[in-house]
């Protein structure tokens, strides 16, 4: 870990609430991650807290509900990342494609964002957090062009189902999964799956500390089983 990170850890790790706080979450969610990839987790915290008092990265500002609704949140879908490669399409500051990437090791991730002052700062948290396992891609999904095809293709960027699979149906190999992250069950987006997609499926999310309900809609590419 960098010196950078081992600074921005102390920050946030000094209240032991939050280091308490993950800890117990990722418990209650049977993720036990070892202590030192819980500290990296802690880190990037500190660093979006850090940029986001400029950059305005996240409406979310309070350390406590930052673990819940941005790190818990988004280890939330572990159970459901397919493959070896993966796509977080609209990443943002990093989310949910950073603390997957720090939960899973072995996956290599591509964030995308056309936002270049968002991908600024991921690129610098990748640094930072010592992460060979992530890309980060500064450009429009339209443009994207990799040399091959993902395994799952996640986000929580997109307002619509129909809008997602459409943008980003052609990055996911056959067999493989796209993963949109909801709020609330999304009943009438479901009715609107393409052709090319198997029937979606629906799981509950559960994220400690959080009373808002979140599901994960699953879609499997290309009508393969």
């Amino acid at each position: 870990m960098t010196s950078k990170v081992t600074e921005s850890v102390a920050t946030v790790s000094n209240d032991e609430g939050l280091s308490t706080l993950l800890a117990r979450g990722l418990e209650q969610m049977n993720l036990p991650l070892p202590p030192q990839t819980q500290a990296k987790l802690l880190g990037y915290l500190a660093l979006l807290a850090k940029w986001n008092r400029v950059y305005n990265l996240t409406a979310v500002r309070d350390p406590t509900q930052m673990v819940m609704r941005h790190l818990l949140d988004s280890l939330s879908v572990v159970p459901y990342i397919k493959g070896s490669r993966v796509l977080d399409v609209g990443t943002g500051a990093g989310l949910p494609g950073i603390p997957l990437a720090l939960a899973l090791p072995d996956v290599q991730f591509v964030l995308l964002d056309s936002n270049r002052k968002k991908t600024r700062f991921v690129t610098q948290a990748v640094a930072d957090l010592g992460l060979s396992n992530v890309t980060v891609e500064a450009c429009r999904i339209e443009d994207y062009r990799p040399g091959e095809s993902f395994d799952t293709v996640i986000s929580r960027a997109f307002s619509e189902l129909v809008e997602m699979l459409t943008a980003t149906g052609r990055l996911c190999r056959a067999g493989g999964v796209m993963l949109a992250m909801k709020g609330e069950y999304p009943a009438q987006e479901l009715a609107g799956v393409p052709e090319g997609f198997a029937a979606a499926t629906v799981h509950p999310l559960i994220v400690p500390g959080l009373d808002a309900k979140r599901h994960v809609v699953c879609v499997t590419a290309n009508g393969a089983s």
